[in-house]
């Protein structure tokens, strides 16, 4: 993003939140399901079933608002430790789902029953195979060519409809840009909006867009543009089920993704272990605070009165 977009996305922030490079989540008012944290971003203990349904009830919901999905796994949550601003935008979606393993083990550590990951692709594609032809969907992002591609392959397998598509220059939308896809939009009517952007340009214009745009939800699906048009083939289902898909895209991709694999994640996966000793660390010390605290509230025993004889 360039100075402009970063000091436009700095100010809009700090309307929530006066001092924006601190950790202050701002989350929304109403939230869809229960959430754990993982270095200050908040995220969702939902599986894909439910995610779909919360999708549909916002979308089917008369008093529609607009409301934004951030899909993220640890690369997200590594880049939000040294991007105070994409944090903010994080913790401020109406939904951030588990995309990847690390955070599915570590929603276990907190207590949930997590069974799988939501990552984007596959939201994407359960999403679309359960509601058919019930809502209209535009499709922003990509290369030139992949949204079209991916509309076409969601159409034939799943019976889409489809609102639009738009593929984005590589730089900033001008002014002229930004208003002749507001128009597009409304008049395209889409009631879902997937961003096919990276991270975390997808989510920061997400946050920027989301009252500039008449839709009811987006979501900021990344590689899902490439993976379900068939531009990129996915990991075999093992490494995905083990948490290795991650090892299958850095052989895929070496000299796009080996700074996200080899040094950015594992940064983050450090502090990620530092924080879980602190959790430990507190659930251990909390019964002997509290029996402790027991002790100290009992009155002396001389004071306690004799039983007779």
């Amino acid at each position: 993003m360039t100075g402009n977009e970063n000091s436009n996305l700095a100010g809009m922030l700090a309307e929530r939140d006066p001092h924006p490079t601190s950790f202050s989540p701002d989350f929304p008012s109403e939230e869809p399901f229960p959430s754990f944290q993982v270095l200050g971003v908040r995220v969702h203990a939902v599986q894909m079933s439910e995610a779909v349904e919360k999708l549909r009830s916002w979308i089917d919901d008369a008093l529609t608002i607009p409301r934004y999905v951030a899909v993220t796994g640890m690369h997200g949550v590594a880049e939000s430790r040294q991007d105070g601003q994409f944090r903010q935008v994080l913790n401020a979606a109406d939904m951030v789902v588990p995309d990847g393993m690390p955070l599915v083990w570590l929603g276990r550590i907190h207590g949930f029953r997590l069974r799988e990951r939501v990552t984007g692709s596959e939201l994407m594609q359960c999403f679309c195979r359960e509601t058919g032809s019930a809502y209209r969907h535009f499709f922003y992002g990509g290369a030139p060519g992949v949204a079209e591609k991916l509309a076409l392959a969601l159409r034939e397998k799943h019976g889409i409809v489809i609102a639009g598509t738009w593929t984005p220059p590589f730089r900033p939308l001008t002014v002229a840009e930004e208003a002749e896809l507001a128009s597009f939009v409304e008049v395209a009517s889409p009631d879902v909006f997937w961003v096919g952007l990276n991270t975390p340009k997808q989510e920061k214009w997400m946050y920027e867009h989301r009252h500039k745009l008449r839709v009811p939800v987006m979501l900021g699906v990344g590689a899902a543009f490439d993976m379900n048009s068939g531009n990129l083939r996915r990991a075999p289902a093992w490494m995905r089920v083990s948490g290795l898909e991650w090892l299958y895209r850095l052989a895929s991709e070496p000299r796009r993704l080996w700074r996200r694999y080899l040094i950015t994640i594992p940064r983050a996966v450090w502090f990620v272990g530092r924080e879980l000793l602190q959790l430990r660390f507190r659930m251990e010390s909390t019964p002997i605070t509290n029996k402790s605290k027991r002790n100290d509230q009992r009155p002396p025993a001389k004071n306690l009165p004799m039983e007779p004889n």
